[in-house]
């Protein structure tokens, strides 16, 4: 299996994208410092904080009764027993494309990125100020929706032959902004618990692609994507 069966544009090392894992941890790195920084200054910047609030009231205005329908249809194909589901269909699709490296992977990062943002919501809990009538609990950076929507979208990529990755990497991107859009909309997140979501989400798809280099690299397979 080439090593390009493991790497999305953005995580490609070298013009083959046959590089080892320094580039995608790098990029885990990164997001790493990304959180941090996120998390600093939404919770600590005033300016920064009124502003998530002022963006999360902007949003809201497009609340419509049928906006909100669309919205909650959205969020509700992300909830456990679908996206386990999800999860499930695409370690198949891996496994039936004889890439069972990949189907570890998606299994890591459809696990391990929503754990981790139910993990720090409580950890890093602090209070949101309220514009209008938005308002938002404590225990919510990172949002578990997005970096869910984000993991199931990057996961598809990863198990895509390279041909359709350009189109699944999009309708993904798609998918992952309008589950964003919709939490803004329905006032279940700050902008920020949005972005910190899909942080986490690149993070573990970063990792787990380090991991797929290093195994390929150490036993390679022969395989071409």
């Amino acid at each position: 299996m080439s090593t390009s069966a493991y790497s999305t544009p953005a995580m490609r090392g070298d013009g083959q994208g046959r590089s080892g894992a320094a580039r995608p941890l790098g990029i885990a790195g990164l997001c790493l410092l990304a959180l941090g920084l996120i998390w600093v200054i939404a919770t600590h910047v005033p300016a920064a904080h009124l502003r998530d609030a002022l963006t999360l009231h902007d949003f809201t205005l497009l609340s419509r009764p049928h906006v909100d329908t669309a919205a909650r249809f959205i969020i509700r194909l992300l909830n456990p027993v679908l996206f386990v589901i999800w999860g499930v269909a695409l370690v198949a699709v891996a496994l039936a494309r004889e890439r069972p490296r990949v189907a570890v992977a998606i299994v890591a990062v459809m696990s391990l990125a929503p754990l981790t943002s139910e993990i720090l919501k409580p950890l890093l809990a602090h209070p949101h100020l309220q514009v209008g009538e938005a308002h938002v609990g404590p225990a919510s950076w990172p949002s578990g929706h997005s970096t869910a929507a984000l993991a199931l979208a990057l996961s598809a990529v990863l198990v895509s032959p390279a041909r359709m990755r350009p189109v699944v990497a999009i309708v993904g991107a798609a998918f992952a902004i309008a589950v964003g859009c919709a939490l803004l909309i329905l006032a279940a997140h700050m902008p920020s618990d949005v972005l910190g979501g899909y942080l986490v989400a690149i993070l573990w798809t970063a990792l787990a692609v380090a991991g797929l280099r290093a195994a390929e690299r150490r036993w390679p397979t022969g395989r071409g994507d």
